[in-house]
């Protein structure tokens, strides 16, 4: 695990969490349109469910390395689901509020229940992103800058779709991040 980059991401999260409570203005409000519309709506689904699936069956029909495949595939689905459980249990005990929502940005406290509005953080698309291209990056190299790129922009179009709110996004990069290499760790290929 890079100590440093992690360090990073708690700071930018901590930071932009001070700086929005402090009214630094932070939602675009963007109106996308069309095809734009369509394609940002596409690539911040990297990491989601299907995403994972698709990827994972990918790996295993075009990776010829049996024991690298299985490793592979079991760790690119517990890393994406284990952060999505886990973003989905901090959002239920948070209770932040959503960006464009009455009182925005405020922090309500446990609840049990779903409610949309109040879940803003971590980005568990961010977070499962995330946990999805470290794992991939980690098996196949080559492509590293690919799958880093599209966790990056999956969490950069979170914020600009104004569905969190910029420290939401760190939150959902390290607890993402952190998952991948949680797994990675466990399953001794690190």
């Amino acid at each position: 695990m890079n100590y440093t980059l992690l360090g990073i991401l708690i700071a930018l999260c901590v930071l932009l969490m001070i700086l929005e409570r402090l009214g630094l203005p932070t939602t675009l409000q963007l109106q996308l349109k069309g095809d734009i519309k369509r394609e940002t709506r596409w690539l911040a689904q990297y990491g989601q469910a299907v995403s994972a699936l698709v990827a994972s069956a990918l790996v295993w029909e075009l990776d010829p390395d049996r024991e690298r495949r299985t490793h592979a595939v079991l760790a690119l689905l517990v890393a994406t689901i284990g952060a999505a459980i886990l973003g989905m249990l901090i959002k239920r005990l948070t209770g932040r509020i959503r960006p464009g929502r009455e009182n925005a940005g405020q922090f309500t406290g446990p609840s049990l229940s779903h409610a949309n509005w109040r879940e803003s953080f971590p980005s568990n698309h961010t977070a499962s992103a995330l946990a999805m291209s470290v794992v991939l990056a980690t098996f196949y190299p080559a492509a590293a800058i690919t799958f880093w790129t599209l966790g990056i922009v999956c969490g950069v179009l979170r914020y600009i779709m104004d569905a969190h709110w910029p420290s939401d996004v760190m939150g959902g990069a390290l607890l993402g991040y952190a998952m991948a290499w949680g797994v990675l760790h466990a399953m001794h290929l690190m």
